[in-house]
């Protein structure tokens, strides 16, 4: 008899528990919301609503939108779900729609599908909500703009993981069967076809930031990368491969210095594939064939190619060539 009275206030106990902690959940996406919109944001849903007793909190936000007017960005989508286990909500994850969603800048909109797409958020116990593991999945997705689908793949999977080093992550990316539209793909293509989708699209990095990601990220500034360790950039389209490593380090200004060793396979198509996407000038693609051929002449494999990429005192090379100013790396 004790142990059936103990069982049932156990169970009471725990229940206004999780019924606490789902009324704090619920209060805490409104004050979210709130915050944002005296900040000048758009930030609006149309209700709130909480399930998953006894063990989880399932939280779904219907019709929410979030514009941001000093970046230009704005998202909205017909429900947003959050789902936490019960103990911890520091372990959460998104699902979203397959429904469409819309992502705009300013006035350019892209329609986002996909099926089973979700994102994983780990967060470290404490005040500031200090980002330890972010991931994103997908089967199946496209993104649209004016009713043309742009990019397209079968699967999707995004991770960022904290190293020892609390300013650090480890993040991967690998996107299978990415494919371009067709325009993009009758424009690019060099000497033959391309194929519809990619063989390989890979990336796997560790970017060291001025600070941790947490909570002051999203309300307040954005942390800035500072060194870029590039294990492996893998691209492979038909006959054309393109890999990359090397480090990098990054100013104040946003400005990289350091080097990153290519490897290009078919690297005339790949000439010819920079100059018909507007990031070669068509006066300079003589010059840049001619140096590159020489290069690749040398290390005894003409179809080949192995260069660098160099960014210093804010501007970038390739090889003996000079490129132009360097881009910027800053997280708006």
């Amino acid at each position: 008899m004790r142990l059936v009275k103990l069982l049932i206030a156990a169970l009471l106990v725990w229940s206004l528990y999780w019924a606490a902690a789902a009324w704090g959940l619920k209060r805490g996406i409104a004050a979210w919301f709130e915050v944002q919109e005296n900040r000048g944001w758009q930030a609006e849903y149309a209700g709130l609503e909480t399930r998953g007793y006894p063990f989880r909190h399932q939280t779904r936000i219907s019709r929410p939108a979030l514009a941001d007017p000093r970046s230009g960005t704005a998202w909205r989508a017909d429900w947003l779900e959050l789902d936490s286990p019960a103990a911890w909500p520091g372990h959460l994850e998104l699902h979203f729609p397959a429904a469409a969603q819309r992502l705009s800048y300013y006035d350019q909109t892209a329609v986002i599908t996909a099926d089973g797409l979700q994102a994983s958020l780990h967060l470290k116990p404490g005040a500031a909500l200090e980002l330890e593991q972010l991931a994103a999945v997908a089967d199946s997705w496209q993104i649209a703009t004016d009713g043309e689908t742009v990019l397209s793949g079968a699967a999707l999977e995004l991770r960022a993981v904290q190293s020892e080093t609390p300013e650090a992550y480890r993040i991967t990316a690998d996107i299978r069967d990415f494919a371009p539209r067709a325009a993009w793909r009758r424009l690019l293509a060099a000497s033959a076809p391309l194929p519809e989708r990619f063989d390989t699209l890979a990336l796997e990095m560790t970017v060291a930031f001025d600070a941790p990601w947490d909570r002051t990220a999203l309300e307040q500034r954005r942390p800035q990368p500072r060194r870029i360790n590039l294990k492996l950039a893998d691209a492979c389209w038909g006959g054309l491969r393109l890999k990359a490593t090397g480090a990098l380090t990054v100013d104040e200004q946003g400005l990289p210095e350091g080097e990153i060793a290519l490897q290009a396979e078919n690297w005339r198509g790949l000439v010819l594939m920079a100059e018909r996407s507007g990031a070669l000038a068509p006066a300079l693609r003589g010059t840049v064939e001619r140096v590159l051929g020489l290069l690749a002449e040398a290390s005894g494999n003409p179809r080949d190619l192995d260069i660098t990429l160099g960014f210093a005192d804010g501007y970038v090379t390739l090889g003996p060539l000079p490129l132009g100013h360097a881009p910027r790396l800053i997280i708006r």
